[in-house]
């Protein structure tokens, strides 16, 4: 179990996953989605850095931990056609939908129903582009070959929808 952190963490790790509609499907897209919000300026304050499958906060993966504790969230660990597993998180539903940014709804919809390879893949070259790297989209593709080769084309065109949602901190154009 990782250590547990405060309960106003846990709380907006809860926010990503209840902002997205209450449920979540993936670690990687819940950081991807988190990372998203962050970049925009529509975030809680967690720090990234980049791991294999992108940005990473080990921070939130912690928060997200600390919400089961705290019976904030639920994660449901499935196993998938392949043979490996992921994590289906849920939070209980609230009537906080009127008060959620539109932006922030806006971004996190359309983050939960993209090709979980693609959003990888858009997040990563948001966090490259942020780095200053010169093409992020090929230094992505040099990263993750196997993955590009099928989805590039589809993450850029999900980047391109994320870009043209109003945030106060524009996504870089890339």
């Amino acid at each position: 179990m990782p250590s547990l952190i405060s309960k106003s963490n846990a709380e907006k790790a809860v926010g990503v996953v209840r902002d997205a509609g209450g449920e979540v499907v993936g670690k990687t897209r819940l950081q991807k989605m988190a990372y998203l919000l962050e970049i925009t300026g529509l975030g809680a304050g967690f720090q990234f850095e980049y791991r294999h499958y992108g940005p990473y906060s080990e921070e939130l993966a912690d928060a997200i931990a600390s919400a089961q504790f705290w019976d904030m969230a639920s994660e449901d660990e499935r196993v998938a056609n392949w043979g490996g597993t992921y994590s289906v998180f849920k939070v209980a539903s609230s009537d906080k939908s009127g008060e959620i940014n539109p932006a922030r709804k806006r971004l996190l919809s359309l983050a939960a129903a993209a090709n979980p390879v693609s959003l990888e893949l858009a997040a990563t070259a948001a966090f490259l582009a942020h780095e200053n790297w010169k093409d992020p989209w090929q230094e992505t593709a040099r990263r993750k070959p196997e993955k590009a080769e099928k989805y590039l084309e589809e993450a850029k065109l999900l980047y391109g929808k994320l870009r043209n949602v109003p945030t106060p901190d524009p996504l870089p154009k890339i």
